[in-house]
């Protein structure tokens, strides 16, 4: 008799752990996001507050925005925080996203050594800036990672007719933002990097800020839910959540705020519930 009650309970743990097993995945969700939104510090702000909030752990993977959107096209992450618009609007066209909303945004800013060997500190014109770099034949560090700031860095250079691939003065890191901010420093080259990321890593570069303000120079954040109608295994629910926690008044409070204390200025901008047009968009 002993061995039988003994049986069924052995079997009950059994099962009680094999239902655990299977609900805890529920729980987690996981973020396809940029370098920057993890270099500049702003997820390890927002997330604590998320998990709090609704008991999902976040599961991060940190790469360029052209990766994290081939992630979610193959349903290999739930929900994405990326910043290459003309991207995203072909993600979410193609079926593999939905429910694509505004979060925030900063700029763009091109860096480079103090002694500016291109001349460009100044320059009003990102694209003109990248034209005297040219000319110059000064050292210049692009990602080269298909993130949102390489897509934004090769429709600058498009835009001057200039066929930088290929030249010595051009060299591609592969890299994160932080990363590649890292080896423009120690090459003293230039680089185009977001203001976020910058300011929270300037104190170890060395690098200065020598353009700025240039309308095409804005760097916009969307958040988007992978489509579950392509991918039923996706965690919509908790994907859901995470989109309506980074627009909810509260986490806009925190955006807004963020690097502010550290940095003397806010690192990112909240634009959830604004017409896209006043972006640009």
């Amino acid at each position: 008799m002993f061995k039988f009650v003994r049986s069924i309970a052995a079997a009950f743990a059994l099962l009680l752990a094999a239902s655990v097993t299977f609900a805890a995945p529920t729980k987690t969700i996981i973020l396809a996001t940029t370098t920057s939104t993890q270099d500049s510090g702003l997820l390890d702000e927002l997330l604590p507050v998320f998990q709090k909030n609704t008991g999902y752990f976040v599961k991060t993977i940190s790469v360029g925005s052209g990766q994290a959107m081939k992630m979610g096209e193959k349903g290999e992450a739930d929900v994405l925080l990326v910043h290459s618009p003309d991207a995203e609007k072909k993600f979410v066209d193609q079926g593999f996203g939905i429910n694509r909303k505004l979060v925030m945004h900063n700029d763009f800013i091109i860096l480079g050594p103090a002694n500016d060997p291109a001349k460009i500190k100044g320059e009003k014109s990102a694209k003109e800036a990248l034209k005297k770099i040219a000319a110059a034949n000064a050292l210049f560090l692009s990602r080269g990672d298909n993130s949102g700031t390489h897509a934004l860095e090769k429709k600058l250079w498009k835009a001057t007719g200039i066929k930088q691939e290929g030249q010595k003065w051009y060299q591609q890191t592969g890299l994160g933002m932080g990363q590649t901010l890292s080896v423009a420093a120690e090459k003293k080259g230039y680089t185009i990097a977001d203001r976020g990321t910058y300011l929270a890593l300037k104190k170890n570069l060395g690098l200065v800020i020598l353009v700025e303000g240039d309308a095409s120079l804005l760097n916009i954040y969307h958040v988007i839910q992978v489509n579950p109608a392509k991918w039923p295994k996706v965690n919509a629910a908790g994907a859901k959540a995470f989109s309506d926690f980074m627009v909810a008044k509260k986490t806009q409070n925190i955006i807004k705020t963020f690097g502010v204390k550290k940095f003397g200025a806010p690192l990112f901008f909240p634009d959830a519930g604004k017409d896209p047009k006043s972006l640009g968009l």
